[in-house]
């Protein structure tokens, strides 16, 4: 049965295997704290100073993460499924085989972050600085990288199917090997960008040009 909350700063974190729906954790202090299997709701973070935490196997359902502190939080297989991450600061966090689709980054700070196999499918990361980051081998099928920062970025072997890059910054990032299908390359300027053959050939189609063998 879903537990229910409080809107009060001082709230303790959750025992392991928690279910909580509809809570306000506003402002709360979980510096460090450690969650295991934890399920939150539609619940809020507003202003939640959650540094250092550790999250191992727990979702984050429709959550509002608005302003929230995660600096060197660490998330091993856990999930943040249509969440909202306004203003967030992510600095220095780490992504371990986690699901992040369909959530939303608006302003949040993300970089330096490590992530590995993970899946941002559907996740909006407009304007956001990815620069320089090594983001290989994971998934942004029909993400949304409108005028992100994603020079100097590492993104070999992605899937990076029907994502929106209108806007990109892109001069220096690495796509060998990336799965683009649905892609407009018409969308941005590929000056620096180290492509495969069959892309090359993608990109040239899209300009008009007649590719023959």
């Amino acid at each position: 049965m879903a537990q229910r909350y409080s809107s009060r700063p001082q709230v303790g974190p959750p025992e392991a295997g928690a279910e909580i729906e509809g809570a306000d954790f506003a402002r709360v202090d979980w510096w460090g704290a450690e969650l295991d299997g934890v399920t939150f709701t539609r619940c809020r973070f507003d202003d939640a100073g959650l540094e250092e935490l550790v999250t191992r196997r727990c979702v984050f359902d429709q959550c509002a993460l608005t302003g929230v502190r995660m600096a060197g939080s660490r998330h091993l297989g856990s999930a943040f499924l249509s969440c909202r991450f306004d203003r967030a600061r992510l600095i220095d966090a780490t992504w371990e085989g986690c699901k992040l689709t369909g959530s939303q980054f608006p302003g949040a700070q993300l970089r330096p972050m490590t992530a590995t196999e993970c899946d941002w499918s559907y996740a909006s990361l407009r304007g956001a600085d990815l620069s320089a980051l090594v983001l290989s081998g994971q998934r942004f099928r029909e993400a949304d990288f409108t005028d992100a920062d994603l020079r100097g970025s590492d993104l070999t072997n992605a899937d990076l199917d029907r994502a929106r890059l209108q806007g990109a910054k892109l001069r220096g990032a690495d796509l060998r090997g990336t799965s683009t299908d649905g892609i407009n390359w018409r969308a941005f300027e590929l000056t620096g960008v180290r492509i495969d053959l069959s892309q090359a050939v993608q990109f040239a189609a899209a300009h008009g040009a007649v590719v023959s063998g």
